[in-house]
């Protein structure tokens, strides 16, 4: 549903009453199992234990057709002899249990229902089928559905878990939490775990598996509106209602609530690994990323990053948008800096000269001050050092953040960088985070936990911080670009007739949106060739016009630079014969364009993402180097730009080889003004530009040839 309003969206969800039912399933007030167990050992047992665990005070159902009660409790036959209106479902029952529990609940006024089993839409067409019908039965009865082949939650903000892994209760208080969302259990598990090592709360982990009913969106805006989380961890197989993901997304950017993800599926193996997983058909990944990056997803490649990346997010979730600032007690770790900042593209600010002379006040006379700074051992006799160092750099406008790598020392410096480090991170909006060198070697337990209480993100290696602060400034960055979007075209009404427009049309079309073409005009007879030829002058190009032909130059219906009258001519008659077949509507005469470098812009409308823009290298190299960028279709001119110089092979857009640079805000020029007609109402499905010959800079760009399709 591209363009359609977030409002709606929430209107679309609501109407089969998912929202009720997952805020009754997530906070229940009443709970029963099905597949309950007195046994501590199995996966009934496990959940019961897990309940009373976390001190659920409302009413428990236990479902046995064998047991007459469990530890004390007693147990009914069936989901039939519930009482009505029991908010939260657990069955704990194989595949072939499922349907007939799953009716009986809606029967029943049940709330919302987990369901662990797996063998459904991951196992082929058969569970699909399956799997669709229960989900139907849910939808119908309003009834939330978490799962099937999934692991549960823990609701450690609400007091309730409904899982099979053992869990002990962790207090949140007024502490910042995170969220995790996972469609893996293992994945859900270890993001908490992880957060959970490193002192970070967690107010939700659910494990949603093949989504059924209950999606990651509908977790997304539940953890928003009841406001227990500062960030969320997302791990995700397949986003399987864009609009919906898309407009929950932006409340939680517009909420403060920074979102990281990580989605596998780069991959050919990767797909198939997801596909099997939890049935998830990951579909373009890069429309995907593209997609979800320009509403502020944290879009992240690796476990590690996620950590990390959530780790400095949920402390400091108002970034701006800067470079980094980095503060060491080592010239080695100084160095390393310098080269890993460059190899990760992370900016290292340049600082001003007050900045400058502030940290020198603090150095003695003959230390080199520079970003990054190195104190050298100026902080065994002063402590206090790193602090007033900190100070200086979060103080400088083009700073964004604060990493200190480096040597900790022994317990009594180590605590010494505590005190004099923690207060400014704790007064500042600007990330300020801590990497202490030596991997597993042992810290000094009150360091550790000045550190922890302070919510100081503290790391064993500068080089994960750093790819952290990487992910932080992605996120900053698209923060900042929120407002610059480029509005789509309008006035295109009269291209809205669907089909395939041959390269004149399509060459009309881009003339009315700006973007330029070659000189020339549609020609029906040779005598009418050679009026347009004169008028623009030789040498020019001959192109067979019609709508089939789409590989012109294929059958002969192109001749270049043809240089007078007579080449004109001979042209002509070649072409004219050997497409006599092909219903032409005609040949266009252009002017001979000046030689420069050739690119390739297109746009496609995707019918769940919407349209994007793509940007690349002409000929080969857009497959050889993979020189090619997808990008938002409401990019604005100066993104635009940025993008198109961070292309693989963007040396040639540069002084190259005796070649002048290129035309970079020409390109960008006709990348926002494709966008923009992409998104003008007119149903297009598809534009090409192959190639964009792209000249000097200041020279401009010209589309030399046009391929445009609009649907019904």
């Amino acid at each position: 549903m591209p363009g359609i309003d977030e409002a709606d969206v929430a209107i679309l969800r609501d109407a089969s009453g998912i929202s009720e039912g997952l805020a009754r399933l997530l906070q229940p007030r009443s709970i029963a199992i099905a597949g309950a167990s007195p046994d501590p050992a199995t996966m009934g047992g496990v959940i019961l234990a897990n309940i009373e665990r976390f001190g659920f005070a409302g009413d428990i159902h236990l479902i046995s057709p064998t047991r007459d009660a469990i530890a004390g409790r007693p147990c009914i036959r069936s989901v039939d002899d519930l009482p009505e209106g029991v908010d939260a479902l657990v069955l704990n029952v194989p595949r072939a249990a499922i349907l007939p529990a799953v009716e009986a609940a809606a029967r029943r006024g049940v709330g919302g229902v987990i369901v662990f089993a797996s063998g459904f839409a991951e196992a082929g067409e058969e569970g699909a089928r399956e799997q669709d019908a229960i989900a139907a039965i849910c939808r119908d009865a309003g009834m939330a559905l978490l799962g099937p082949n999934c692991m549960g939650y823990v609701n450690y903000a609400g007091k309730v878990a409904l899982t099979f892994e053992p869990v002990e209760p962790q207090p949140i208080g007024a502490r910042r939490s995170v969220a995790v969302i996972a469609h893996s259990g293992a994945a859900a598990s270890g993001i908490r775990s992880g957060m959970q090592g490193r002192g970070i709360a967690v107010a939700l982990q659910a494990a949603i598996g093949n989504e059924a009913v209950v999606r990651a969106s509908d977790l997304i805006d539940r953890i928003v509106s009841e406001g227990h989380a500062d960030a969320i961890a997302l791990y995700v197989e397949q986003i399987r209602d864009p609009a919906a993901f898309l407009a929950a997304v932006r409340r939680a950017r517009k909420a403060g609530v920074p979102v990281i993800m990580m989605h596998p599926g780069r991959s050919k193996r990767g797909q198939e690994a997801a596909q099997s997983h939890t049935g998830s058909m990951v579909g373009d990944y890069a429309l995907m990323r593209t997609s979800v990056e320009n509403e502020a997803v944290v879009a992240v490649n690796t476990m590690d990053e996620l950590f990390d990346a959530l780790a400095i997010l949920h402390r400091y979730p108002a970034v701006s948008h800067g470079e980094i600032g980095i503060v060491t007690n080592s010239g080695a770790i100084r160095g390393m800096a310098f080269d890993f900042a460059e190899d990760i593209g992370l900016p290292i600010a340049e600082v001003s000269g007050l900045t400058l002379e502030r940290l020198g006040a603090l150095l003695p006379a003959g230390m080199e001050i520079d970003n990054p700074l190195d104190v050298g051992t100026t902080g065994f006799a002063k402590g206090d050092i790193f602090g007033l160092s900190t100070a200086a750099m979060l103080a400088d406008p083009s700073v964004s953040g604060v990493l200190l790598p480096m040597a900790g020392g022994g317990p009594s410096q180590q605590r010494a960088k505590a005190e004099a480090i923690i207060p400014e991170a704790l007064a500042s909006t600007k990330p300020v985070v801590v990497a202490i060198t030596g991997d597993e070697s042992v810290l000094d337990p009150e360091f550790v936990a000045a550190m922890r209480a302070s919510e100081t993100p503290l790391f064993r290696s500068p080089e994960r911080a750093m790819r952290a602060f990487a992910a932080v400034r992605r996120y900053a960055a698209a923060l900042h670009a929120i407002p610059d979007r480029t509005p789509p075209a309008t006035g295109l009404a009269r291209w809205a007739q669907p089909g395939v427009k041959p390269e004149y049309q399509g060459k009309d079309f881009l003339r009315s949106i700006g973007v330029p073409v070659p000189e020339g005009a549609l020609a029906r007879t040779v005598e009418e060739a050679l009026v347009i030829a004169a008028r623009i002058g030789f040498p020019v190009v001959l192109k067979a016009q019609a709508a089939i032909l789409s590989h012109k130059s294929d059958v002969g219906g192109v001749a270049l630079n043809l240089r007078d009258e007579t080449h004109l001519r001979e042209a002509w008659t070649r072409m004219t014969a050997a497409l006599r077949d092909t219903g032409l509507d005609g040949i266009l005469v252009e002017q001979m364009s000046a030689p420069g470098l050739e690119l390739i812009v297109g746009a496609r409308n995707h019918p769940e993402w919407g349209p994007s823009v793509m940007v690349g290298l002409g000929g080969v190299l857009i497959e050889a180097l993979d020189a090619a960028e997808l990008l938002p279709a409401d990019i604005s001119l100066a993104r635009a730009v940025e993008r198109i110089r961070g292309l693989r092979g963007a040396k040639l857009l540069g002084e190259f080889r005796g070649r002048p640079a290129r035309d970079v805000n020409a390109v960008a020029d006709v990348v926002v003004k494709v966008g923009a007609a992409m998104r003008a109402g007119i149903g297009i499905e598809e534009i090409d530009i192959n190639p964009l010959m792209v000249l000097a800079e200041g020279e401009g760009a010209v589309a030399l040839d046009a391929l445009i399709v609009t649907g019904a």
